[in-house]
């Protein structure tokens, strides 16, 4: 019997995606061609290979097996490919990515820019983030720019690899003509900044977070005036005179900051943002790579100036 490898492809990315449409949107095809692939496996093999059930689709023990030489199959076809690349000297492919506001106007949006012209053969599609890391893991997405902090962070789960692109300080934002409690100490500019009304982030949020630590270093709980999560809305609120609030740089250098003014507190901290790719044999791929690369240079940049 002679197996069609394109078939075993197929069986490894409903393994890695667990559902035919999520298959499907990985292997840029419809549902019904995987479907149709995936029947046609198991009658040339006699094998029943998932249990359909539910959302999901479950491989069997003899499904998983095939899925692992399937997986094999892509892992060499991608090595090849790079091959190719590097013997003729060009890079090729679709690079789908996704990334959140901030990232998207200082670095992303410059860094693709860039690339349009340097790298043509390169197609880069950018998504929501919605449900952006489990696409991650499940093929559909080759890379999501992510948010990490001190004190919270965790690896990225196995398989992924987290690449650092820059370091964004929080700052405290008021209106213009608002002023703190004059001293050199940090804890009197911030326990009076505590006296003022704030605009926070919903529970759970990052400015949130930032705040509720820094309540817990001067003993002093924020009078919250205002909640909104994103961060023109806490601009207007702030530039109207409604609040303080605490954003970090990038979010001012790419909205509005006119009618606000910013200080860098000591002891504010940071948020790093940083690329998440999937890391094996022939991922990221040699394209991956290069709009990684271009990432890297454009934060680079950013983080000069």
């Amino acid at each position: 019997m002679e197996l069609d490898p394109r078939r075993l492809t197929v069986l490894a990315a409903i393994a890695r995606t667990g559902g035919v449409l999520a298959a499907a949107e990985a292997l840029h095809v419809t549902p019904s061609a995987v479907s149709q692939q995936l029947a046609r496996l198991e009658r040339e093999t006699g094998l029943t290979l998932v249990v359909r059930g539910g959302r999901r689709l479950e491989l069997t023990p003899a499904g998983e097996t095939l899925a692992e030489h399937g997986r094999r199959i892509v892992e060499e076809l991608t090595a090849a490919s790079d091959v190719v690349s590097e013997l003729t000297d060009s890079v090729t492919g679709t690079v789908t990515l996704a990334s959140f506001v901030t990232a998207i106007a200082a670095v992303v949006a410059p860094a693709l820019h860039v690339l349009r012209s340097s790298h043509p053969a390169i197609t880069v599609r950018l998504v929501p983030e919605e449900s952006a890391l489990d696409r991650l893991r499940a093929g559909t997405i080759d890379l999501v720019t992510v948010e990490l902090y001190a004190g919270s962070y965790r690896p990225p789960a196995r398989g992924l690899r987290d690449v650092a692109l820059l370091d964004d300080p929080y700052l405290l934002v008021l209106p213009a003509d608002w002023t703190l409690p004059s001293g050199e100490r940090r804890s009197t500019r911030l326990r009076g900044a505590f006296e003022l009304p704030w605009v926070v982030g919903p529970p759970g949020s990052a400015m949130r977070s930032v705040l509720d630590r820094l309540g817990r270093e001067v003993g002093a709980a924020p009078r919250i005036a205002h909640e909104a999560a994103e961060f023109p809305a806490v601009f207007a609120l702030v530039r109207a005179g409604l609040g303080v609030a605490i954003a970090p740089r990038l979010a001012l250098r790419v909205g509005a900051s006119s009618g606000l003014r910013a200080i860098d507190l000591p002891g504010l901290g940071a948020r790093r943002v940083a690329v998440r790719h999937r890391a094996g044999r022939g991922e990221p791929t040699r394209a991956a790579r290069v709009v990684l690369d271009a990432l890297t240079t454009r934060a680079a940049e950013v983080a000069r100036h």
